[in-house]
């Protein structure tokens, strides 16, 4: 083929990775930013274009094309390839990707799962706690005489210099109890999926009766107060994290029961894999849960406007975090790596 010819019948799209090159090649977090409004060459497009260009320059070196052509091929190749080559991330701001939009992603992706779950921990939480405060006797049925008498006494307002929330221990020691039970906790939620579902249900809906049942108990003997001022600070991450996981352990269920168009096998495999991967965020959730009840929530003599804004503000920021994070990818692979 002549070298006019060959010009003339690649020029568009030699063009076209320029101008792509251009526009989307600098800063990964602007391309994401700006992805609605560019119209040119698609970017999951852009591998198989630098393969095309890789043969076109081979092609123009083996037929002896000028050296302008050749010239202008070569800087192609070589911008392509410190786009698709380019070392990647840090590992911490992988984490952090994950963490901020990766994950939000993925509990929206899953918010039918995310809903169910919800609603398998709130209404038995809720329909608890007000059955309670109609017939307070009912927590004698939830709990047996020593386990009453032992919430009383961590939660007990006549007691103000002592730590709320606890019997004993240090700060450090709670912090390392509370991720082990938080952790338990979830890892629980997750694995009960495995059950066909039935499992996760179960312990939602034990969760939700078991909290629901020390909230109204408390409330109903008029230990309400502190006990609402420890809670606040790390409810939000806490709860959410437990009802995310089990709708992670409904997902994991569904693919048992209902696998659709794949093999139930890979249905499982599919569905384990995003659940292990919403895992990673409860986890971090779990974990950042277990700081605040440690080294926040069980202080005494903090005012209780202060504790009450506080968590406030966290519900807040957790809500805003899993409905905007990640929004600017909502169009990429929801199964990339973090």
């Amino acid at each position: 083929m002549r070298q006019e010819r060959f010009v003339r019948k690649h020029e568009a799209e030699w063009q076209a990775l320029e101008r792509w090159l251009d526009a989307r090649a600098g800063s990964a977090r602007r391309a994401r930013a700006s992805r609605r409004e560019w119209h040119g060459l698609a970017d999951h497009e852009m591998p198989a274009r630098y393969r095309r260009l890789c043969q076109q320059l081979a092609l123009a070196r083996r037929r002896g094309y000028s050296p302008a052509v050749v010239a202008r091929l070569q800087r192609l190749m070589q911008r392509g390839h410190e786009v698709l080559y380019r070392a990647p991330a840090p590992r911490w701001r992988r984490a952090l990707e994950f963490l901020l939009a990766d994950f939000p992603r993925l509990v929206r992706a899953e918010r039918a799962c995310m809903l169910a779950a919800a609603a398998l921990f709130w209404l038995p939480l809720l329909a608890i706690f007000v059955a309670i405060q109609l017939q307070p006797e009912l927590s004698a049925s939830l709990f047996d005489p020593a386990q009453l008498l032992r919430f009383e006494s961590m939660y007990d307002p006549a007691d103000p210099s002592r730590k709320l929330g606890r019997d004993s221990g240090t700060d450090l020691g709670m912090f390392g109890y509370y991720i082990w039970n938080n952790v338990s906790i979830g890892f629980r939620t997750f694995a009960g999926g495995l059950l066909a579902g039935v499992g996760a249900m179960a312990v939602l809906v034990a969760n939700g009766v078991t909290i629901g049942g020390i909230a109204g108990h408390l409330q109903a003997v008029g230990h309400g107060d502190p006990f609402w001022r420890f809670v606040a600070g790390h409810s939000a991450p806490e709860l959410t994290a437990i009802v995310i996981a089990g709708g992670a352990g409904l997902r994991l269920g569904l693919a048992l029961v209902a696998p659709g168009r794949l093999p139930r096998g890979e249905a499982l495999r599919v569905g384990g894999r995003r659940g292990a991967r919403l895992c990673l965020g409860v986890l971090a959730m779990l974990v950042f849960a277990a700081f605040v009840e440690a080294f926040w929530s069980s202080i005494g003599w903090m005012p209780a406007g202060i504790k009450y804004a506080a968590g406030a503000a966290l519900w807040g920021l957790t809500g805003v975090w899993l409905w905007r994070g990640g929004r600017d990818r909502d169009d990429e692979d929801e199964d990339a790596a973090p």
